[in-house]
C-alpha cells in the first residue's frame, strides 16, 4: 500500500467513526455524508454496512438491503449485512426470505454479535409460531450475549404467552 493510499484509508476511517457519533446522535442526513465521503475514499464492507443501518432506521429499507449487497460483495465473511439484510425484510414482512440471511449471519467468520442473527431468527419463529425454536433462538442469543436484554424480554414474553 502506497502512503497516498494509506492516508486515504486513513481519512475513510476517520469520516467512518465521525459518521457513527453522528448516528448514534440521531443526526442521519450527517451520518450519511459522513459515510458516503468514507466509501468515495475507501470502500468498506462496514462503511456499507453502517450506511446501510443509517437508511433501514430511517425506514429506507431497500437503500438499506442495497448497501449491504455491496458491502457482501466487498467483504462475504462480514456478517452484519447478512443480519441487516435479515432484520429489514423481517420489518418488510418478508419472514421467509429473512431466514437465509441469519443463518448466514450466524456463520459468518467475522461478526461479534451473533446475539443479534439469533434474536431475529426468534422472531421469524414466533411469527411463524413455531415455538420451540423461538425459545432455542432466543436462548441461543442469550448465550451469545447474557446481557442481552431484547432476547431475555422475547424469552419472558412468549414463555408467559404458552402459559
Amino acid at each position: 500500500m502506497n502512503e497516498d493510499e494509506l492516508e486515504r484509508r486513513e481519512q475513510a476511517l476517520l469520516y467512518l467513526l465521525e459518521g457513527e457519533a453522528h448516528q448514534m446522535r440521531g443526526e442521519f442526513g450527517r451520518a450519511i455524508a459522513l459515510y458516503m465521503k468514507s466509501i468515495a475514499l475507501y470502500p468498506t464492507a462496514k462503511a456499507h454496512t453502517w450506511l446501510g443501518w443509517t437508511y433501514s432506521m430511517m425506514g429506507r429499507l431497500e437503500d438499506s438491503i442495497d448497501e449491504c449487497h455491496k458491502a457482501i460483495r466487498l467483504d462475504a465473511d462480514f456478517g452484519n449485512p447478512y443480519n441487516d439484510i435479515g432484520a429489514c425484510l423481517i420489518q418488510l414482512g418478508e419472514y421467509d426470505a429473512a431466514i437465509p440471511w441469519l443463518e448466514k449471519a450466524i456463520e459468518a467468520p467475522d461478526y461479534e454479535a451473533r446475539c443479534h442473527p439469533h434474536m431475529n431468527l426468534g422472531r421469524v419463529w414466533e411469527h411463524r409460531l413455531e415455538w420451540d425454536k423461538a425459545i432455542a433462538s432466543y436462548k441461543r442469543a442469550l448465550f451469545e450475549s447474557p446481557d442481552y436484554e431484547p432476547a431475555f424480554v422475547a424469552l419472558r414474553k412468549l414463555r408467559a404467552k404458552l402459559n
